[in-house]
């Protein structure tokens, strides 16, 4: 396996755009690391493209069996909530990875794959433009859950917090306010660190 890109950023951040545009636009140098939820899938989702999506019954089961790289859970306004990450064969061969996360699972992946397997990316928006987005982004569901959209945007002030940013000293940190230039940031800093180990 090559490195793992984990790419980070509170909710609202662009963190999903800036994955899908990586993905579409460095396949020679990117392949995704899907991750898996326990939570209903949303609209314009599709199972095995942006998560897995489990029940509570399968994840106990992968748990069972030792494979779980790292969970995080969250109680929500609609119930218990898990992201996690297994060991399965999406691991497999010597390609850089491309994959989501927190601040939690960063350091579980650290412990797991060592800081020399990682290049941590860091998406940061102001907090006012950053509401505003996941306002426009929950008016446009089918259902609305604008309790969760707040739940989210304060989980991610402690989830988020300098004092957990400083601990893990994440190098790279680029502000989404144009979408162009973010991307073109990020580009340069994964061809910078990836290019000597590309396949």
């Amino acid at each position: 396996m090559g490195k793992i890109v984990y790419l980070m950023g509170k909710s609202s951040t662009g963190k999903d755009t800036i994955y899908k545009r990586l993905l579409q636009d460095m396949p020679e140098v990117l392949h995704k690391l899907v991750p898996y939820t326990t939570r209903p899938m949303r609209e314009g989702e599709q199972n095995g493209r942006e998560y897995f999506f489990t029940t509570e019954e399968q994840f106990q089961s992968f748990l069972a069996q030792g494979i779980v790289i790292e969970n995080r859970e969250y109680h929500t306004m609609h119930g218990l909530w898990r992201y996690y990450t297994l060991q399965d064969q999406q691991l497999e061969g010597n390609h850089h990875l491309l994959c989501i996360g927190t601040p939690e699972g960063y350091e579980k992946f650290r412990q797991y794959f060592g800081e020399e397997g990682l290049l941590p990316l860091l998406i940061e928006v102001e907090d006012g433009l950053r509401l505003q987005r996941a306002l426009e982004r929950e008016r446009a569901q089918i259902s609305p859950k604008y309790s969760e959209m707040c739940r989210r945007f304060l989980a991610d002030e402690k989830d988020f917090s300098q004092e957990i940013l400083e601990r893990l000293s994440i190098s790279y940190r680029f502000q989404n306010e144009n979408l162009e230039q973010c991307l073109e940031e990020i580009k340069q800093v994964i061809l910078q660190n990836l290019t000597v180990e590309k396949a």
